[in-house]
């Protein structure tokens, strides 16, 4: 445990931002999974109403540096690739 004053408020700053973090990145993986399982279900309008969701919440991580700007495009061109594959199929 952090004796200094200025430590132990660091404590609770890192705290308070790690549950932030935490409720942002679930709720895009949350958001991914239950589009995934539309995927599969081939329920693809469905998936198609969901996608700007999981967009919006990928880009939101991108914007508290939860995820790389890179990684984020990976993951929603793979989304997308998704919805496109299936519609065809």
């Amino acid at each position: 445990m952090p004796i200094i004053k200025s430590a132990i408020k660091r404590v609770r700053q890192e705290a308070t931002r790690q549950k932030r973090n935490t409720l942002t990145k679930d709720a895009y993986k949350g958001l991914i999974k239950e589009f995934s399982l539309l995927i599969t279900d081939k329920k693809i309008e469905e998936a198609q109403k969901l996608f700007p969701t999981v967009q919006k919440a990928i880009d939101m991580a991108v914007k508290k540096n939860l995820l790389n700007s890179n990684t984020a495009s990976r993951k929603k061109s793979h989304l997308s690739k998704q919805i496109s594959v299936k519609k065809t199929a």
